[in-house]
């Protein structure tokens, strides 16, 4: 039985993925007769975009731009609500199903690529809150059974009655290391993979522990002994554009969303936040030394960057055109931030799983899961020319199943981007190769562990100016001590010394 086709376009914030898919469903509707599918629909992608509300700090695409063209799986979730990826997976299933029944291609679109990834690979995921129950749940382990037995009183306790929300970990870092050492005595493999103040995954950790009865390492354990096949025939189209040319249009981004409202839609944000801290005793905004109130949720559209940045400008007692020009820098800082991380996905994780997946499956190259990277570095004329009519030619000839072009011939990126280094796929091999270790120079408060994670960070991390500051000063710390040993060991001997010639003289 032949896959369905599946097109998802990937790429940085600001590459224009909405613009392409757009332009591309259109172009499948107006050639519906030479592929034989009845135009498309696109799915959104984006983990921010998927709330109601708030079109600015989340950058939907407006919808006079979308040209009549429908799209699902956006605008539709409650701003406080957490929508996860095994939700988000399970929603976009259904929608992609009912446009293959309606012979129409699904076109997924966003920057969440962790989502698109899971979506095409299915039982990748350690635990899916749609599908498992209590019903389900396994036979405790009997390494489970003795890291129970020899858990704490107080330990066995907060497991017995874990929170229904994780605790913030910057208003509660007690609580929140709490969980963390809990889930370190019961998966120290997966413990060590997310930080102590990531709450919320490490609480999912023990919510699977406590309702399968399984180590999400075990679990992941046994998903390494099956092959990664798609769910679907796909088509990745990537949008890339060289950093010096989009860090300024990602600058400018954000100064035209300031222009659009951004200011007033976290003003809104705050107070819905503001409000349910109002009735809910369990989530307090915390307070300074000048009782301004400074929020900070994780959950929600509220992660969205621009809030977090923007809120502390607008609580500070002493707002200033400096603290604001200090908040838009890093708005635009994060920005940047994470669009390399966008990228870093891409090239470690996506594009690495789809390789593999080509290989499990043993297609032929028509039939196969294929990716391309298109050059989104410049617009104008150079977009239709190196990205919309190479997306539709390419888009054609996939759901024809024909011969497909050369991935490495779309553009002078391709094969530089494209070419990516043998990197794991293998849940076990992924978990194992990102272990996060506790940095004992960085760390002065035991109840505040600085966690970084082993290999590249760690090394860029001890060349920051912190690490080194404080090293120095540790260093400095250790000789002043061992010159102080040295001094009293000197002195102790001068006098046992001195004692000891005077008693010569005297005798």
């Amino acid at each position: 039985m032949s896959l369905h086709p599946l097109i998802t376009i990937c790429g940085t914030t600001g590459v224009g993925k909405s613009k392409l898919a757009v332009e591309l469903a259109l172009r499948l509707a107006q050639d519906s007769c030479s592929h034989g599918w009845n135009g498309a629909r696109i799915i959104n992608a984006d983990a921010m975009q998927v709330y109601r509300g708030f079109d600015v700090i989340t950058n939907k695409i407006p919808f006079q731009e979308r040209r009549g063209v429908e799209h699902l799986l956006m605008d539709f979730k409650d701003p406080r609500e957490q929508y996860v990826v095994g939700q988000w997976v399970h929603d976009a299933i259904r929608v992609i199903d009912e446009t293959h029944r309606r012979n129409q291609v699904p076109i997924v679109v966003g920057g969440t690529s962790y989502w698109i990834q899971h979506l095409v690979f299915p039982n990748r995921l350690v635990s899916d809150p749609i599908v498992d129950s209590p019903a389900a749940k396994s036979t405790v382990s009997q390494e489970l059974t003795e890291a129970l037995v020899r858990l704490s009183p107080d330990m066995r306790g907060l497991f017995d009655f874990l929170p229904e929300t994780p605790p913030s970990a910057a208003e509660n870092p007690e609580a929140a290391l709490s969980l963390h050492k809990l889930l370190s005595a019961l998966d120290p493999t997966v413990a060590s993979r997310w930080h102590w103040r990531d709450t919320r995954k490490v609480l999912r950790s023990l919510v699977i522990i406590r309702d399968t009865g399984r180590r999400a390492s075990d679990i992941i354990k046994g998903q390494s002994q099956t092959a990664a096949i798609p769910r679907y025939r796909t088509l990745c189209l990537w949008l890339y554009a060289d950093p010096a040319a989009l860090t300024p249009r990602l600058n400018a981004r954000v100064d035209d969303m300031l222009q659009n409202g951004l200011l007033e839609e976290v003003r809104q944000m705050r107070a819905i936040v503001s409000e349910t801290c109002s009735l809910d005793n369990d989530v307090q905004p915390s307070s300074d030394q000048e009782n301004a109130t400074i929020i900070e949720p994780t959950l929600g559209v509220f992660q969205s960057i621009g809030f977090k940045e923007l809120d502390r400008y607008i609580s500070d007692p002493s707002p200033t055109d400096i603290k604001y020009t200090g908040a838009v820098e890093e708005i635009k800082n994060a920005t940047r931030k994470y669009a390399k991380r966008q990228v870093s996905w891409i090239r470690n994780k996506l594009l690495p799983a789809l390789s593999s997946s080509k290989r499990s499956v043993q297609d032929d190259d028509v039939r196969s899961s294929r990716a391309y990277l298109l050059d989104a570095t410049e617009l104008g004329d150079k977009w239709i020319s190196n990205v919309r009519d190479p997306a539709a030619n390419i888009a054609k000839a996939f759901l024809k199943l024909e011969p497909m072009p050369d991935p490495f011939s779309t553009s002078g990126y391709a094969s530089e981007m494209l070419a990516t280094a043998a990197k794991p796929t293998d849940p076990t091999a992924v978990l194992a190769a990102r272990q996060k270790i506790v940095c004992p120079t960085c760390t002065l408060d035991d109840a505040r562990p600085v966690m970084i994670e082993e290999g590249s960070e760690w090394s860029a991390h001890q060349k920051t100016k912190a690490h080194q500051r404080l090293a120095s000063k540790a260093k400095r710390t250790d000789t002043w001590f061992q010159r102080q040993h040295v001094q009293r060991e000197k002195v102790e001997h001068d006098d046992s010394d001195g004692g000891w010639s005077q008693k010569l003289l005297d005798g």
